[in-house]
């Protein structure tokens, strides 16, 4: 990898979290999670000089690979010329998802995510209404503790409800640093997600629950009767959360996701009539 960066002259940038995995054992583990067959349709986010691109050639049947940098790009479609499997696009990946929304139903996302927009990106993928069936990545572990939170803990939030929504934790492993070009200053972890086989809530509710949690996280240690009066009126807001058996002085903090779908359902129960 030193090697092929030297002979092009690459220089990595910081800013778009160029840390590349080229440990063949890590990558072969990733792979192994996301459980391939070759009749697969993958996408991967940040390929970088294409070590875990090489494997899902080779696994899969389909493969979607966005890349944001110009030069690593041209790398790619150097090395992979011959693969009629992979389509290369040079792309920002959550501004491509967020400019052109698709139905992800049948594909799985299979990336060692760029740091810097891991988080927006699950979330932007669990948001839409066809989202990938399996979600495997490689993240900074303080993202992955916060996708994996319950109720409780201080990793729960916003993050925890979007993705969980969708989504069920399906294990995780460490990544060490020293499996990467240039070896980070984070911890790393590979996690797991598995598509709901049922959804928690139709599309209307699903937009209805995340206005919620949003709101109720805004400052998550203020009870949530308070914040939530800013979207709605109180006698509506005060009967859904009896209807929900909630107390009005519970935080947000302190609910589990499935209190915020019952409570989802009974406010949009409210809007309709």
């Amino acid at each position: 990898m030193k090697q092929i960066l030297a002979e092009r002259d690459l220089r990595l940038t910081k800013s778009l979290g160029q840390n590349f995995l080229h440990d063949s054992n890590q990558l072969r583990r990733i792979v192994a999670a996301a459980q391939l067959t070759r009749s697969d349709r993958v996408l991967e986010v940040g390929p970088g000089l294409g070590p875990l691109t090489e494997i899902l050639v080779a696994q899969a049947g389909e493969i979607l690979a966005i890349e944001k940098d110009r030069r690593l790009f041209e790398f790619l479609a150097q090395r992979f010329a011959s693969a009629l499997k992979l389509a290369l696009q040079h792309d920002d990946a959550l501004k491509l998802l967020q400019r052109e929304p698709r139905d992800w139903s049948e594909w799985k996302l299979v990336a060692n995510l760029p740091y810097s927009v891991a988080s927006p990106i699950l979330v932007e993928l669990a948001q839409a209404i066809g989202c990938p069936e399996r979600m495997v990545v490689t993240v900074q572990r303080e993202v992955a503790q916060r996708i994996v939170a319950g109720p409780g803990d201080e990793d729960y939030g916003l993050l925890t409800l979007l993705i969980q929504l969708r989504y069920e934790p399906h294990g995780w492993f460490q990544v060490p640093a020293g499996c990467f070009f240039p070896r980070p200053d984070v911890d790393s972890v590979c996690v797991t997600l598995l598509r709901r086989s049922k959804p928690l809530l139709n599309p209307e509710q699903a937009a209805t629950f995340t206005k919620t949690v949003k709101r109720a996280f805004s400052q998550r240690r203020k009870m949530m009767l308070k914040l939530l009066r800013k979207d709605w009126p109180e006698e509506i807001l005060e009967r859904a959360l009896e209807t929900s058996r909630i107390s009005p002085r519970e935080r947000a903090e302190e609910l589990s996701l499935e209190r915020f779908v019952v409570l989802t359902e009974n406010l949009q129960c409210s809007l309709t009539g």
